[in-house]
């Protein structure tokens, strides 16, 4: 889950700058622990599409119900999805937080899934 820290780093530290200028590291950690559990993170593939490409929903939801995609992202998209181009971006509510790009090895299983249809992740 180390990978997750550097992209939150910034959005974490003007947060809690807002409430105290110099915060403490324990106070950045907790701030990046609440902000992290009330997360979404949106997973997409890229895919050819009419001559280019573009960037097909598989799966949104809580960061907080995904740990073995933080623990090891790689894998869960391997797993769950096959081989490919995946992007993961990261929201706070409305708030883009980061998004990071993998490249697992493998069959692209995702090819034959429907894309990802939201009707409420609240």
């Amino acid at each position: 889950m180390d990978w997750v820290w550097p992209l939150y780093e910034k959005y974490v530290t003007k947060k809690v700058k807002t409430a105290s200028p110099e915060p403490t590291d324990d106070e950045l950690q907790q701030a990046f622990f609440e902000t992290l559990g009330r997360s979404l993170v949106t997973i997409l593939v890229q895919e050819p599409w009419r001559g280019s490409v573009r960037f097909k929903c598989l799966d949104k939801g809580h960061v907080r119900e995904r740990f073995d995609l933080l623990n090891n992202p790689e894998e869960y998209l391997s797993a769950k999805f096959g081989g490919g181009k995946f992007k993961l971006n990261f929201h706070d509510g409305w708030n883009f937080v980061a998004t990071r790009n993998f490249k697992p090895p493998g069959d692209p299983l995702w090819v034959d899934l429907p894309e990802f249809v939201e009707e409420s992740v609240a």
